[in-house]
């Protein structure tokens, strides 16, 4: 299974019925115009994505997410607790990918930590640096 599939739409001739009706067109939804489409992330960006947030569950940083998906863009938010606002919230704004990139780790205060158009070098910042401690 892929992670985008075709949706499959017959169109009838007028009275025809589902059953013994012909084959007229078929159109994909990327095709159709809907009033019902969003942005999601893909399988492979968020099995990365909850890799990160996995991680910095154990290490104790954070304890909730949330997903949004809206027309524009899809938002995964990470927080420390379910009543705070997020510590980060990893964005993907589709339109900004010939720009910018698609991809966005955005702070709190909306300060914007780094973007750019591969999702794992973005999520990059969100990794903790190993550091010598001296005695």
């Amino acid at each position: 299974m892929g992670d985008v599939e075709p949706i499959q739409l017959r169109q009838f001739k007028r009275g025809q019925s589902g059953a013994g009706a012909s084959n007229v067109g078929q159109a994909t939804m990327s095709q159709t115009s809907s009033p019902y489409a969003v942005t999601a992330f893909t399988r492979a960006e968020l099995s990365a994505i909850l890799a990160v947030y996995g991680r910095l569950m154990a290490e104790g940083e954070c304890r909730d997410y949330a997903m949004d998906f809206g027309r524009d863009t899809a938002v995964f938010s990470i927080f420390r607790r379910t009543s705070e606002v997020p510590l980060y919230r990893i964005e993907k704004t589709p339109r900004l990918a010939r720009k910018q990139g698609a991809f966005a780790v955005v702070t709190p205060t909306g300060l914007i930590l780094k973007r750019g158009h591969e999702l794992a070098r973005v999520l990059d910042v969100l990794a903790k640096k190993v550091r010598v401690v001296a005695r």
